[in-house]
């Protein structure tokens, strides 16, 4: 049975609303959730990146998943609205309180710094406006080769049915391009009445332009992907084992490989000289 995700539920400061849309996530059948903090800059209104909620001050135990013995999984997310290059922060040690790192860019130029330059989870396309620019095959096969995805949420489009034609028409002009890899569809849910089944979020993904293999996998395994890119993100990117080997043991190996070379000589010797006298 596929884990599924949704890796956009937006904060909000009210507990009891946060509280009830993770419960509704979990008797849903999600098994992990990312809890969405958003960090729009502008030159007129400074911004600080806020600081992501302990889950213990949230609630107290976790909810179960329907159909799974464990409780949900929560996570933290940072999504930056940038408008400008200088609005994302790539070293900021603030964003390493953050479990996912996520971008909107705004204009063409940014969107193609996030595909092939910065160090990032997923990229959000909007959906609350007919997208700016169109998409191309270059920089986005780039950040499909980074392990980054793309993101389309779909609780506007339940809400307005003017953010609906907006969303599907973006959504389908990104999977003409992608061709439906790395794609992640989630809820951007601002209340519990946003949320929709696994189920029901692969019939929208159909809408979206999405196959039907690669709907069930953005809410599971493409998912999965992203999580997994976020941990390596934030780790090393290796380790590496160093030792010193003397001189002693060097002429030793050497030793070693000599004498093997010719004791393998001595033992084809006899075949050639049986060879030569038939």
């Amino acid at each position: 049975m596929a884990a599924f995700m949704d890796l956009n539920l937006k904060f909000t400061d009210e507990k009891k609303k946060m509280k009830k849309m993770i419960e509704t996530a979990a008797q849903l059948g999600f098994s992990t959730v990312a809890v969405n903090y958003v960090l729009e800059l502008s030159a007129k209104k400074k911004q600080e990146v806020p600081v992501p909620m302990a889950i213990t001050d949230l609630m107290e135990e976790l909810p179960m998943v329907q159909g799974r013995s464990r409780p949900i999984r929560i996570l933290n997310r940072l999504t930056v609205v940038t408008s400008d290059a200088s609005h994302f922060r790539p070293n900021s040690a603030e964003y390493r309180r953050f479990d996912l790192l996520a971008v909107q860019p705004t204009s063409e130029k940014l969107f193609h710094a996030a595909c092939l330059v910065y160090d990032i989870d997923i990229i959000c396309i909007p959906v609350t406006e007919k997208h700016p620019f169109f998409f191309k095959r270059a920089p986005v096969n780039g950040a499909v080769d980074r392990g980054v995805v793309f993101e389309v949420s779909y609780s506007a489009a339940i809400r307005d049915s003017t953010m609906r034609r907006y969303t599907i028409t973006n959504a389908v002009c990104l999977m003409e391009v992608c061709r439906g890899k790395n794609v992640v569809v989630s809820s951007a849910a601002e209340t519990f009445l946003d949320l929709r089944g696994p189920y029901d979020v692969t019939n929208l993904g159909l809408l979206f332009g999405l196959s039907d293999t690669d709907s069930k996998e953005a809410i599971s395994s493409t998912c999965r992907s992203a999580v997994l890119h976020a941990e390596t993100r934030k780790t090393a990117n290796g380790v590496i084992y160093t030792f010193k080997r003397t001189v002693e043991s060097l002429d030793q190996e050497e030793e070693e490989q000599h004498q093997h070379h010719q004791e393998s000589a001595d033992s084809e010797a006899p075949t050639a000289k049986r060879t030569k006298a038939e």
